[in-house]
C-alpha cells in the first residue's frame, strides 16, 4: 500500500470552484482498481488551503490514477488552474497491515 498527501493553497475566491472540482474527483476516484481511500479536505482555519489523502493497493494503481481521464479533466485542467502552491508526500506503512 501507499499513501499520497497533497497539501494545495488556491487563489482566494476560487474556493467553490475547487470544491466542486474535488467532489468530482473523489467520485470517480474511488471506483479505480486499486483505490483504497480518496478524501479531499478543507481547511477549518484557511478556507483557501485545501488537502487530499490518497491510498492506493501500490504505486502502479497511483499511476493508473494519474493517468486516468479524470484526473486530466478535474486535476491538470481544473484545479491546477487555481493552485498557487503545493506540497505531495508519498508514504509507505511503518508496520505490515493486518491480514497482509
Amino acid at each position: 500500500m501507499v499513501a499520497l498527501i497533497v497539501h494545495m493553497k488556491v487563489k482566494t475566491g476560487s474556493e467553490e470552484e475547487v470544491k466542486r472540482l474535488i467532489r468530482a474527483m473523489e467520485e470517480n476516484t474511488r471506483k479505480e482498481p486499486g483505490c483504497i481511500q480518496y478524501v479531499g479536505h478543507q481547511s477549518t482555519e484557511d478556507p483557501s488551503s485545501f488537502a487530499f489523502y490518497e491510498e492506493y493497493a501500490d504505486e502502479a494503481a497511483l499511476h493508473l490514477h494519474w493517468n486516468s481521464e479524470h484526473f486530466s479533466k478535474y486535476i491538470k485542467n481544473g484545479v491546477d488552474h487555481h493552485v498557487v502552491e503545493r506540497q505531495k508526500h508519498l508514504f509507505r506503512p511503518v508496520s505490515p497491515l493486518v491480514g497482509s
